[in-house]
């Protein structure tokens, strides 16, 4: 019997993210993992809420994103749990995205770690940062949408 997997499992989400940046692009990056990090992704042990990737070499890294080991991780492995992973990108990615950060001065941010036929994805977003009054029109705007359904529920 095949296993079909076409539907994406979320395993952590950055929701702060959205918040701090204005997203302007979107890319999807495989994650270059060890075994026992694989097993507490499909036990849902991972954050990424304080992570950001870093470009050095040519090449796209994952820092500061947390994977707790679980209890039964292999003992002769030593099991770090914020170490620094590479993103598997395609050349042209990866091109794209170090003349936006160095030349145009965007932010590389992960939004969503998820799985995707069978591997752990990375959706990393390219950004640009909010200003203080950029969030406080966020978040007037969010409260007055609230308010407005609220209104039609009660009026209706």
């Amino acid at each position: 019997m095949a296993r079909t997997e076409t539907q994406n499992r979320l395993i952590a989400e950055n929701r702060r993210a959205r918040f701090d940046y204005f997203i302007e692009d979107r890319y999807e990056a495989g994650l270059a993992l060890e075994g026992w990090e694989v097993k507490a992704l499909r036990a849902g042990r991972a954050q990424i809420s304080e992570a950001y990737v870093y470009l050095r070499g040519g090449e796209a890294f994952l820092i500061g994103a947390h994977i707790t080991p679980l209890a039964s991780a292999s003992t002769h492995v030593n099991a770090d749990p914020v170490r620094t992973r590479k993103l598997l990108l395609h050349r042209s990615e990866l091109q794209h995205l170090i003349g936006a950060v160095e030349r145009r001065g965007y932010t590389l941010v992960p939004l969503e770690l998820y799985w995707k036929n069978g591997r752990a994805k990375l959706q990393i977003g390219l950004a640009k940062g909010k200003k203080q009054h950029d969030k406080r029109a966020a978040e007037k705007d969010r409260d007055w949408q609230r308010d407005k359904a609220r209104i039609m529920r009660r009026g209706v």
